[in-house]
């Protein structure tokens, strides 16, 4: 299922808007990809334009940065820990930007987008 992202066809009183022409394809959009905790799935998804989306469904793995040592691993996730999107992310163990999530280094901040980029990046914040 995809969603339209045009405008609404109701005023903020609640009334209508008169129609003044039918839905776009550029103005679909699609759900949001939950990434969560597990074996690794990702989705190829083309887009408009005929480019390409990688989407992790599912990961289990994040490449860490660490700023003390500027070196780059690829660890084991072992549990979201905060998640300041929703709460209750983090008990449904769902990975997005800005989650902290515990790992075997330590407490890691996701800063790329696992639904949108296609990879799932962090930096090191404290062990």
């Amino acid at each position: 299922m995809t969603f339209w992202q045009g405008r609404s066809n109701r005023k903020m009183t609640g009334g209508k808007y008169r129609q003044f022409r039918h839905k776009r394809r550029y103005e679909l959009g699609s759900d949001p990809v939950l990434t969560r905790l597990g074996e690794e799935r990702k989705k190829v998804e083309r887009t408009f334009g005929g480019h390409y989306k990688i989407k992790i469904l599912s990961t289990n793995m994040v490449n860490v940065y660490d700023p003390e040592t500027k070196t780059m691993k690829k660890v084991k996730i072992i549990t979201v820990k905060e998640n300041n999107a929703d709460p209750h992310y983090v008990q449904r163990n769902i990975i997005n930007k800005g989650a902290l999530v515990l790992t075997e280094l330590g407490l890691v901040r996701i800063t790329s987008r696992p639904g949108q980029h296609g990879v799932l990046n962090g930096v090191l914040v404290g062990k």
